[in-house]
């Protein structure tokens, strides 16, 4: 790993940061420098939470809190960066909706809300983000996928679309702007544990442990997306990284 300061002068914004793994994410990322926009949709508390535990550390963060599907509340996102820090350098698109319903009792609006979070919400944050990324010839972008769609998980058509479409769209930015040193990976985590709002609802009931014998930890998910930040990560694009303990071993 790292040592701290490798991304000392970059700015990173993180949606979904109030807790598990994009608070993680973020301070791990803080931690080696960068200042931080912490986002959530409407917890202004946990937020303002996560931008104090790194300003007490040492390091610079605001909160913001912002629908990434609603494009107006993303513009003025990157435009608070951009009045705070200067710039933005680096986009973890980790913002998502989880639910767990049969697909013939879901609705389309539990259908399309779940995908729009993922998906509209990546798309708004990378298109007002990298235009600063190409005018400084450096930029990270990072997707977070997960274990569903790769093994298939009963109850989470949505979610199975939702990420599926990610890795697809990851692999188009990655080719478009790989001679303008950007990178796009996405990491895919498998079954974390996080704390899950009661809209999640329960694990689904097919999940089995992975081989290592645990669930991962929020931590061990940032660790990775912090090494794709990295200056020495600038010839990883294009990719999906699995962190799920062996239970999905790739193809």
């Amino acid at each position: 790993m790292s040592e701290k300061g490798s991304l000392t002068g970059k700015v990173a914004i993180v949606t979904g940061s109030a807790r598990n793994i994009g608070r993680e994410t973020a301070q791990a990322i803080a931690a080696d420098g960068a200042s931080l926009v912490i986002n959530a949709v409407q917890d202004q508390d946990a937020a303002d939470a996560v931008a104090a535990e790194i300003t007490a550390g040492g390091g610079q963060a605001i909160a913001c809190l912002c629908d990434v599907t609603d494009r107006k509340g993303v513009d003025a996102m990157v435009q608070a960066s951009v009045d705070a820090f200067g710039s933005v350098d680096i986009v973890v698109c980790n913002a998502s909706a989880r639910g767990q319903k049969a697909f013939t009792e879901m609705s389309h609006k539990e259908y399309r809300r779940v995908i729009d979070i993922s998906l509209d919400g990546a798309f708004h944050l990378v298109q007002a983000s990298v235009p600063y990324m190409i005018e400084k010839g450096w930029g990270r972008i990072v997707t977070l996928g997960g274990i569903s769609w790769h093994i298939g998980t009963p109850g989470r058509v949505n979610n199975l679309v939702a990420k599926s479409g990610l890795v697809g769209f990851t692999r188009g930015l990655a080719t478009e702007f790989a001679d303008r040193n950007i990178t796009a990976n996405c990491v895919s985590p498998g079954h974390i544990d996080t704390v899950r709002p009661a809209s999640a609802g329960k694990h689904p009931p097919t999940m089995k442990m992975a081989p290592v014998g645990r669930l991962g930890e929020p931590s061990e998910v940032a660790s990775m997306v912090r090494y794709l930040c990295q200056p020495e990560a600038a010839y990883i694009t294009g990719q999906t990284l699995h962190v799920n303990g062996g239970m999905y071993l790739g193809s």
